[in-house]
């Protein structure tokens, strides 16, 4: 058995990647799920784009595909690795060479973003059907989020019999365009119904991809379950609906890189520290004190590192701040997003000087001191498929007080009395997604952060916790497995 899966190859197909392109978790799961899916006799590929700064990192590349004409340019395919991640970049030039990040520049969207990764898609069929020049050819196709949606419809079309699986990172994302475009992205107008590429007269790369697909899977079991409601649906909660009742959807929780975020090797944190042995992350809350100009407090050092917007609850989080510090706790934020959330929080930092900081923008090496420094990180997102935000302050003794929704719910246990009394507490759950929600949930982790053992206990529980990608990567496996048979 072992011999055979040896063999068995998957093409990851998605925008982003660690550590070429990332805007979000998408890219660190796609960079992530090679070396997880490797024990189980995986060999996988990443098929992306060629973004400029991408075809700079890289260097020296082969080629292994070409086209005269993809949709509108020549393109070509070709294959590197970069941190033993094995990469097929698709190098297009008239869709790829554009300033800004991969999706458009200075907040707005490139407007012709369904072209471009509907040519990714078309790329990875193509792959699939025709092999490349070393003869490599998948034998289960990974499609991650809208912009590889129609991977799974180019394949249908060609008469393809690949399995492929298409994970939803965040159903709210979901590339729809105009139906006059279906000729020039190749697709049949025979197809264009309710049942198939029609989205309320539009077509939807997403739903594409979730009907055409083999399997459909989303990033925790709890956001699987909630996206059959029209709450968290979007639209396309019917699909999802349907493709569970088929025993065709499910949920497989993201894990994180344990080899980059490790508190007893962290290059960003002054002193090492680990669940067996914790006492330096006294120092690193010093360190971060005194970085974001924050006096020592009586009460908890909660931080926030996120986008700041309303799906993250930063609104919630605006007006639960000011009870917070009064009763003797702290706050440090880094993140950007929406100016009034920015601006709110610069304001609430004038108002307390000294108990609340904020960092607008982004800086890695900072979130990993911050997640060193804080006692608590608070992620009171209104809907969060799984988050990563959580699994890196549980690896890093950031106790995580988070909503009651998708992942959060799924990896956070909260710490009521029974589970204090058990040892099975990792965390606060808020019990529902509002302003009081969110100042209870504060107030319950301030109450237990003035029992110092018992705080400990539930943070040092959260160390131990299981956040690497060991499990996940078996679940994936066996999937790929399952449909390669």
């Amino acid at each position: 058995m072992a011999a055979a899966s040896a063999r068995r190859r998957v093409l990851s197909v998605a925008s982003e990647c660690t550590p070429l392109a990332k805007t979000g978790g998408l890219a660190d799961v796609v960079g992530a799920l090679p070396a997880a899916l490797a024990p189980h006799g995986w060999r996988s590929r990443v098929l992306m784009p060629a973004y400029p700064h991408v075809r700079e990192r890289i260097g020296r590349s082969r080629r292994l595909w070409r086209t005269d004409d993809l949709f509108g340019g020549p393109a070509a395919v070709r294959s590197c690795s970069v941190d033993g991640i094995d990469l097929l970049l698709l190098d297009a030039p008239h869709l790829y060479d554009r300033a800004g990040g991969p999706y458009g520049v200075d907040g707005r969207d490139h407007p012709d973003n369904h072209v471009r990764f509907a040519a990714l898609s078309w790329a990875a069929a193509r792959i699939v059907v025709e092999g490349l020049s070393d003869r490599w050819r998948p034998d289960v196709v990974h499609a991650h989020d809208w912009q590889a949606g129609l991977v799974p419809s180019y394949l249908k079309y060609a008469g393809s019999g690949t399995p492929t699986v298409m994970t939803i990172h965040n159903i709210a994302f979901q590339g729809v365009f105009a139906p006059d475009q279906l000729d020039r992205l190749r697709l049949p107008t025979w197809d264009f119904h309710p049942d198939a590429l029609e989205y309320h007269g539009l077509v939807s790369a997403l739903k594409a991809g979730m009907v055409h697909a083999s399997r459909v899977t989303t990033v925790s079991r709890t956001y699987a379950e909630e996206l059959t409601t029209p709450q968290f649906g979007f639209g396309l909660e019917g699909v999802v609906a349907a493709r569970s009742a088929r025993g065709e959807m499910g949920g497989i929780v993201n894990g994180i890189d344990t080899a980059i975020w490790d508190p007893s090797a962290d290059p960003h944190v002054a002193e090492p520290y680990s669940a067996d042995a914790p006492g330096a992350k006294q120092a690193a809350r010093t360190a971060l004190l005194r970085e974001f100009g924050l006096g020592d407090p009586d009460g908890p050092l909660a931080v926030v590192v996120t986008r700041l917007t309303h799906q993250k609850g930063i609104d919630l989080l605006l007006e639960a701040i000011p009870g917070f510090v009064a009763e003797g706790g702290a706050v440090a934020v880094l993140g950007s997003g929406e100016a009034d959330y920015e601006h709110g929080l610069r304001e609430l930092a004038g108002r307390f000087p000294g108990s609340v900081g904020v960092h607008i923008g982004y800086d890695e090496p900072l979130s990993h001191r911050m997640y060193a420094g804080g006692d608590m990180v608070v992620v009171p997102s209104r809907f969060e498929p799984c988050g990563l935000t959580q699994l890196y302050g549980l690896r890093y003794g950031a106790v995580p007080l988070v909503a009651s929704t998708g992942g959060l719910r799924d990896t956070v246990a909260d710490a009521d009395a029974d589970a204090i009394a058990s040892g099975t507490a990792t965390g606060f759950v808020l019990s529902q997604a509002t302003v009081q929600g969110l100042a209870e949930a504060l107030d319950r982790a301030r109450s237990l952060y003035a029992d110092r053992a018992a705080w400990r206990r539930v943070r040092e529980r959260g160390m131990r916790a299981e956040v690497d990608w060991s499990d996940s990567g078996r679940q994936y496996a066996e999937l790929f497995a399952e449909l390669a048979r």
